[in-house]
């Protein structure tokens, strides 16, 4: 029997949607179905009986939104809605966001303040349970108006438009509607605002990030603590006295990770000659730390969107209130992602100069960390690959949401161009990936260089996995393959998501 999860009131969080990504089907529960069957015969009723215009439901939209629209020529204005709005370029949307616009979009409209048909919804079920997936790109929203461009394309295969990828192939969305025997969704008023308008954009990105990011500040701590075993440093710095005192949640977890990941290891026991060390290794817990408190900020923001309403005008049906308001605005979720951006862009630093460090000829280590330095450059070049990738994270850490570009004639005339924090911030994700990648490189071969001294339990058996994929560099050799087969080695990596 398959795994269904069952949208409903209960709160989504960035496991239940790993969860479904990886193995569930998702229904609608009574709940939900009984909130949206209400809200729409709510809004069939209002129409009959309400003369006056209400924004999006019987008028244009942004700067239109004074022109009146007859009863008779309500539909067509939210089928043309779709059409004109889907005007997306750039890149493709990767197909898990595209899942996850899906699941969020459903959570959104199944609160019953949007006005869409229950059908209308089931559909988009279908899309995900039948692996539907909409051709989405990634340019065309300014985060603010919902993210309009995206998700028209989105909900365009509703209507028979627009392109899906189905059983492997790109095809007209109308192809693989006549396949599964189902009609285009006629909308009915105010359905194509509500699909429109909303987060699920920014939003989707968001929680893919943070699924990789929460694995990744995971990993730089792993990493970070191999680097220090390999450069013979000091576990003085990550005593809890010291953090206790300056009690920041994100520190006090860092350095007790280091104490206990390290716990009975021979290399960091030993006896040292050096009274310090560099702040890339002695400030990994203020470092790391902060950057973990960020994640801790962005989760929580991100937990309370997915589970929100995010379209415009919301309609309460039980109060007999339909209001126009601005929920579709993403400066919550520009802010949090750029702060992600930074706080990633900032494990990427640190972790390029533990990286310079161990190369350096330092503390008995070989020059480049290799033998016989000079004929062979060892793994000189690594590290400036990863000072490049770092130069770029700091380029595309600049924020997104200080900017703003007036649209709409003026209507529409502050925005929060989350949807360009969100792309980027998946640069800076997958840039994070590379240049740990490169310090476990570096790390790895610099722990050699200490044999017969070992490490932790822990640590050895990560680092014997590493070893049947990536082995040491006893002389010169292509090294970008072996940085390719240690991103695929961190990324096959799997740790638990917390909530």
């Amino acid at each position: 029997m398959e795994d269904i999860h069952y949208i409903s009131s209960n709160i989504l969080t960035i496991r239940t949607l790993q969860e479904i990504l990886d193995c569930a089907k998702i229904g609608l529960s009574e709940e939900a179905r009984a909130n949206i069957v209400n809200c729409r015969d709510y809004l069939d009723n209002k129409m009959q009986q309400e003369q006056n215009p209400i924004y999006g439901i019987n008028t244009g939209f942004g700067s239109l939104c004074d022109v009146k629209i007859p009863s008779d020529q309500l539909s067509d204005l939210q089928q043309n809605l779709m059409k004109s709005h889907a005007c997306g370029t750039g890149d493709i949307v990767p197909e898990q966001i595209v899942r996850l616009m899906l699941i969020l979009k459903i959570k959104s409209l199944s609160y019953g303040n949007s006005g869409v048909q229950l059908q209308t919804v089931e559909r988009l079920v279908d899309f995900f349970n039948n692996d539907i997936l909409p051709v989405v790109y990634e340019q065309g929203s300014l985060g603010a108006s919902g993210d309009l461009s995206p998700l028209a394309h989105l909900t365009l295969p509703l209507i028979g438009e627009g392109e899906v990828y189905f059983e492997g192939f790109r095809q007209p969305a109308s192809k693989v509607l006549q396949k599964f025997g189902w009609e285009p969704i006629r909308l009915k008023s105010k359905e194509g605002l509500a699909l429109l308008n909303g987060t699920q954009f920014m939003s989707a990105y968001g929680c893919y990030i943070l699924m990789k990011t929460k694995k990744l500040s995971y990993l730089a701590d792993l990493i970070g603590a191999i680097s220090l075993e390999g450069f013979d440093g000091r576990i003085e710095p990550f005593n809890e006295l010291i953090h206790f005192v300056r009690p920041h949640k994100g520190q006090i977890v860092t350095a007790q990770f280091f104490n206990d990941i390290l716990q009975g290891s021979e290399l960091i026991s030993q006896e040292k000659q050096h009274v310090q060390d560099p702040y890339s290794f002695r400030c990994i817990p203020q470092v790391h730390g902060a950057s973990k408190d960020a994640i801790d900020y962005v989760d929580r923001v991100f937990k309370t969107e997915i589970n929100s309403v995010t379209d415009n005008p919301n309609i309460f049906y039980k109060e007999d209130v339909i209001v126009s308001g601005g929920n579709f605005h993403g400066q919550p979720l520009a802010i949090s992602l750029d702060f992600l951006s930074i706080a990633l862009a900032e494990l990427g630093s640190i972790s390029e100069r533990r990286t310079y460090q161990l190369i350096s000829g330092l503390r008995g280590l070989p020059a480049f960390l290799v033998s016989n330095p000079g004929l062979n450059s060892g793994l000189m070049i690594p590290q400036y690959t990863a000072a490049s990738i770092v130069s770029q994270n700091k380029q595309l850490a600049t924020p997104s949401s200080v900017d703003s570009i007036v649209s709409s004639n003026g209507q529409e005339d502050h925005v929060s161009m989350g949807a360009n924090a969100a792309t980027k911030a998946l640069k800076v994700v997958k840039n994070l990936e590379r240049i740990l990648a490169i310090e476990l490189l570096n790390a790895a071969q610099a722990i050699d260089f200490r044999r017969p001294l070992r490490s932790s339990e822990f640590i050895e058996a990560f680092l014997n996995a590493y070893r049947q994929e990536v082995s040491f560099v006893e002389k010169d050799r292509v090294l970008h393959y072996d940085i390719e087969k240690t991103i695929a080695f961190l990324d096959s990596f799997q740790i638990d998501l917390e909530d």
